[in-house]
C-alpha cells in the first residue's frame, strides 16, 4: 500500500542538503561563476579557497556519489568550516553555512558513512 510518510532514503536527503548547501553559498556570495578547473585543482596547479573546494570538488562528487546510492564520505566538512569562519576570520554570514555543512556530517554518520 502506498504511504504518505514514507521515510525518505539517505541518498535523498543528502541530496536535499547539498541543494541547501549551494543555496546558501549563493545566497552569501561565497559562489563564483567562474570557478577553477577541476583538472587544474587535481593536478595541483592551482590551490583552491575552502568555498572554490565545495563548489568544485565537493559538491559534484557528492551529488554523483548520492545519485549513484554510494554511501555518503565523511568529509568532516563542519570542523572544516569551523577553522575556515569561525576560529580565524569570525565570518557573521557563514554561521548558516557552517550548520548546513555540520547537519551534512550527521546525515553520513546516522547512515553509515565510510571515509
Amino acid at each position: 500500500m502506498f504511504s504518505l510518510f514514507r521515510k525518505k532514503s539517505p541518498n535523498l536527503l543528502a541530496l536535499q542538503q547539498l541543494e541547501r548547501i549551494e543555496a546558501e553559498m549563493r545566497r552569501i556570495g561565497f559562489w563564483t561563476d567562474t570557478p577553477p578547473q577541476l583538472e587544474a585543482i587535481e593536478s595541483g596547479q592551482v590551490f583552491p579557497t575552502f568555498e572554490q573546494w565545495l563548489q568544485c570538488v565537493f559538491l559534484p562528487k557528492a551529488r554523483e556519489d548520492a545519485k549513484k546510492g554510494k554511501s555518503q564520505k565523511n568529509y568532516e566538512l563542519g570542523l572544516q568550516a569551523m577553522r575556515e569562519y569561525d576560529y580565524h576570520s569570525r565570518i557573521e554570514e557563514a554561521h548558516p553555512l557552517m550548520c548546513l555543512l555540520r547537519d551534512y556530517d550527521k546525515l553520513g554518520k546516522n547512515h553509515g558513512s565510510r571515509n
